[in-house]
C-alpha cells in the first residue's frame, strides 16, 4: 500500500493492498482470490443490525443481478465479529460476504478507522483486478448511495472495456 494512502485514506488510483480476514462463517477471504472473478464492491459499514447499516446492506443484496451483470464481488466489512456478522448475514439473507475486521487493520490501511472506539467510516471502495481504486464514495447519511454509485461506476468501466 502506499504509505501516504494511508494517512489521507485510499483515493482513486490508488493500489489496495492483499488482506485476508474472515467471513460470516469463520472462512479466510483473500481480496486478491476475490479479485480473481472480477472487480470487487468493498463496502465498510459501522455496525451490524443497526438500522442505516442494515438499509446499506440491504441494497448491496437487493442489486445481486446488477452487480452480477458487470461481473462484480461485493463484500461488506466492519469492526463486528464473525458471530455477529453471521447472525446480520442470517438475518437479511444476504448473498455476499460480510467480513469482520475487529481490530480495524484494513480500516486503518485504507483510511476509514476512526479514532478510538468509535466505528469506522461509512465508505465504499470500488476495486478493479489489478487492485486499483476506481472511485470512492462515502457518505454517513445515504444509504442508497454506496451501491448505487458503485454500480454506475462499474457499469461505465463494462462499457469501455
Amino acid at each position: 500500500m502506499l504509505g501516504a494512502a494511508t494517512l489521507r485514506g485510499v483515493q482513486v488510483g490508488d493500489i489496495v493492498a492483499d488482506f485476508e480476514l474472515d467471513d460470516e462463517d469463520g472462512a479466510p477471504r483473500r481480496l486478491s482470490d476475490e479479485l480473481a472473478k472480477g472487480p470487487v464492491v468493498l463496502f465498510f459499514y459501522p455496525k451490524a443490525m443497526t438500522a442505516g447499516c442494515t438499509k446499506e446492506s440491504c441494497r448491496f443484496r437487493d442489486l445481486a443481478s446488477e452487480f452480477a451483470a458487470v461481473g462484480a464481488q461485493r463484500l461488506g466489512i466492519s469492526a463486528d465479529s464473525v458471530d455477529r456478522q453471521k447472525k446480520f448475514s442470517d438475518k437479511h439473507t444476504f448473498d455476499y460476504p460480510l467480513l469482520s475486521d475487529p481490530d480495524r487493520t484494513v480500516a486503518r490501511e485504507l483510511g476509514v478507522k476512526r479514532a478510538g472506539p468509535l466505528p469506522n467510516k461509512r465508505t465504499t471502495f470500488v476495486i478493479d483486478t489489478d487492485r486499483r481504486v476506481l472511485a470512492v464514495i462515502a457518505s454517513e447519511t445515504n444509504m442508497d448511495k454506496h451501491a448505487d454509485v458503485a454500480l454506475a461506476v462499474l457499469s461505465q468501466r463494462a462499457t469501455s472495456t
